[in-house]
């Protein structure tokens, strides 16, 4: 009697979403065995702990007690969530295998079951991951199907998402953010079951990190922190939680606070066996260090991401950048925006591609992408790629003698970053309209702007990122060298000849010898000889 009594408990435990005690009650081994119904329960409270090995030992359970109860559907049903979690783990042969297996159960089913819909699940994301963004929205368009035939709320909620993220990359994203909303609508009212909850949460997050809409993000950050809080003991979801609150606050300039948040994300993910993410929480940790100035910290969180499998970039072009290896940033960032297609994912290295062209002296290269993403900006509607795209165009406009017309881009593009409350891109651009006014004549409003900018750097703990516009001195380097400056004196302190700077750079020799006279003013040197001297004595060369 009092073995039934637990395992009430434990069901009573699982309804309320107390996850530990129903782990306790279910995988308590005086339970005997248990039916299928319960085993799904285990399976699921321990996917939701952070167990991953229990989960599939659970459901593998579940997989041949339906099997041996002729219950195929069923069968279906766990060797879907089979794959799922092994996938997510990267075990893609085993999850691949389950999948098949799955495919060849409903082969015997005569009928349309709800099942086919979620199998078309792992079809889909197939066809995503291999690019085929076609063919993965029509099955997207199946699987909704399937859950409005079936009022299956899981399913419908999947396929909403994924058609809204599918309409993104396709350059549709105002459509696609639509999508999104809707399939929230579900989630938010408690209609999906808890791990389609928590993907749905995640990927809609994901989804407005991506297109730059950070309004949408934060909301619905603070509506994923109140649901995994309402769920003690909840590992899962929890590490992409702390990645999508650490976002959140490195935009608004918490970057103390935001470096926590991406440490327990490593933590979680770690915990759940799921090292890709954590390469993710690590590339986020490097970013904001990168952007405090802290570059040795920026490098080794980067290494720790490449490590788990995760390439850091743009980020780890911007930090060549800083530490003055341009040619490496330019090359990285070349090579990324031939291997972005869509629309979103070419969106997100715009910005850093106009940052370090310019730093490179390949203005003209800059000025195409920098329209590319005034294009998109207008297409997403998102208010940080708006203020993205100005500033990229004020940042030309500078340097090809147009300061009218940067003021022109500045003005707007401070407006957005206020409102958003990013105080760190709201001294970046007022370190730029200082430009601007100084190309202008008008030194003590210039001197207004960059005193403002120095100000919010060293409350933000970022002073280094004064230096943070290309073609302006950082103040990490001797001299107040730029970083491409530093790259010409290393080469004239190798003997170089002015027309070898110029081929190992990719510059013309008009601008080398640009370089070389700002260099002599800025050191106060007045040969070859003397630069080399300066840079061996700094550490430079």
């Amino acid at each position: 009697m009092g073995v039934v009594e637990d395992l009430v408990r434990a069901r009573e435990a699982f309804d309320r979403r107390e996850w530990v005690a129903a782990y306790e009650g279910l995988a308590d081994p005086a339970q005997g065995d248990l039916r299928l119904d319960d085993v799904v329960r285990l399976a699921t409270v321990a996917y939701l702990l952070g167990r991953p090995n229990d989960c599939v030992q659970a459901m593998q359970r579940g997989y041949h007690l339906a099997l041996s109860a002729g219950d195929v559907p069923g069968a279906v049903r766990c060797a879907f969530w089979l794959a799922m979690v092994l996938l997510d783990r990267g075990e893609t042969a085993v999850g691949g295998g389950w999948v098949a297996r799955a495919q060849r159960h409903l082969q015997d089913i005569a009928e349309d079951v709800v099942e086919r819909g979620y199998v078309l699940v792992h079809v889909m994301f197939r066809h995503i991951f291999s690019g085929d963004l076609l063919a993965a929205r029509g099955l997207a368009e199946e699987i909704t199907g399937y859950g409005r035939r079936f009022l299956d709320p899981d399913l419908l909620g999947m396929g909403l998402c994924a058609q809204g993220r599918i309409m993104c990359y396709l350059g549709q994203v105002r459509a696609g953010l639509t999508l999104l909303d809707e399939a929230m609508v579900g989630v938010a009212a408690g209609e999906s079951t808890p791990i389609f909850s928590g993907h749905i949460y995640c990927s809609m997050i994901e989804a407005c990190q991506e297109v730059g809409d950070f309004d949408r993000a934060a909301r619905w950050t603070e509506a994923l922190t109140t649901w995994c809080d309402a769920q003690p003991g909840l590992v899962s979801f929890t590490g992409q939680c702390a990645v999508h609150r650490g976002q959140i606050m490195r935009e608004r300039g918490a970057f103390d606070e935001a470096l926590v948040e991406f440490d327990l994300a490593v933590e979680r993910y770690l915990q759940e066996q799921t090292p890709g993410p954590a390469g993710v929480a690590l590339t986020e940790r490097g970013d904001v260090l990168r952007l405090r100035g802290d570059l040795a910290g920026a490098e080794a969180a980067y290494e720790r991401a490449i490590a788990l499998g995760c390439e850091p970039q743009p980020g780890l072009a911007l930090l060549w950048l800083a530490r003055g290896r341009t040619s490496a940033a330019v090359a990285a960032i070349r090579r990324l925006l031939g291997e972005a297609a869509d629309p979103v994912h070419r969106s997100q290295l715009l910005p850093a591609a106009v940052e370090i062209l310019c730093a490179a002296d390949l203005d003209d290269e800059a000025a195409p992408l920098a329209v590319e993403l005034a294009e998109d900006a207008a297409s997403f509607g998102c208010l940080s790629m708006t203020a993205r795209a100005h500033q990229a165009a004020a940042l030309l406009a500078v340097r090809d003698g147009r300061p009218e017309d940067a003021l022109a881009h500045l003005r707007p593009a401070r407006a957005s970053w206020e409102r958003l409350g990013a105080r760190y891109d709201v001294a970046r651009c007022r370190l730029l309209v200082g430009r601007a006014l100084s190309a202008l004549g008008d030194d003590e409003s210039a001197r207004a702007e960059d005193a403002f900018a120095l100000r919010t750097f060293r409350e933000l703990g970022a002073v280094p990122a004064a230096g943070a516009v290309p073609g302006l001195p950082q103040p990490s380097i001797p001299g107040g060298l730029t970083a491409r400056e530093v790259e010409v004196l290393r080469l004239v302190a190798t003997g170089r000849t002015n027309p070898e700077i110029a081929a190992a750079l990719v510059l013309s020799e008009k601008t080398v010898a640009r370089h070389l006279s700002n260099i002599f003013t800025k050191i106060e040197v007045s040969s070859r000889t003397a630069a080399a001297a300066f840079a061996f004595e700094h550490g430079l060369a």
